[in-house]
């Protein structure tokens, strides 16, 4: 059964800075829990390793659409029912709105007991939160991809 998780967060940074932070997946390790590594292997690809719970897991994912200070949407292709989108909102030029929100399959025991106990909501908080804390003590991104990748 798919589960939505619908979050956001308002960051005290451009919606350029957000956006251009977000792009640097390989950095995602440093403020998502449970997130061991990311790989991009190609403008469009990436290969993930995650522990959670005590559960190790590798997937890889597509991105599927990816509009510059607006969206990054994304699906997994093999390893996990995942799916989600990443979109950023100017509130003003100081200030970005982050929505976050994936479609996910809870897979075995601990996964499924994890979700009964809203923790993938919990993580999903607590990741924008630690994005907000990583990106305003830094006040610049780390790098940007500027492509595009059109909507399928």
């Amino acid at each position: 059964m798919t589960k939505t998780i619908e979050e956001h967060i308002d960051v005290d940074v451009p919606v350029t800075t957000a956006y251009n932070q977000w792009t640097q997946f390989e950095s995602f390790p440093e403020f998502m829990g449970g997130v061991d590594s990311i790989t991009q292997t190609d403008p469009k690809h990436l290969h993930w390793k995650i522990s959670i719970g005590g559960v190790k897991r590798e997937f890889d994912a597509e991105i599927t659409e990816q509009l510059p200070d607006e969206r990054i949407a994304w699906k997994a292709t093999r390893g996990t029912g995942h799916a989600g989108v990443v979109t950023f909102h100017k509130l003003d030029d100081a200030k970005t709105r982050v929505m976050l929100q994936i479609d996910t399959e809870p897979e075995g025991v601990v996964e499924k007991i994890g979700d009964a106990l809203h923790l993938t909501d919990s993580n999903a908080k607590s990741d924008l939160k630690n994005f907000k804390k990583f990106i305003e003590s830094r006040g610049q991104e780390t790098g940007a991809y500027r492509g595009e990748v059109p909507r399928s």
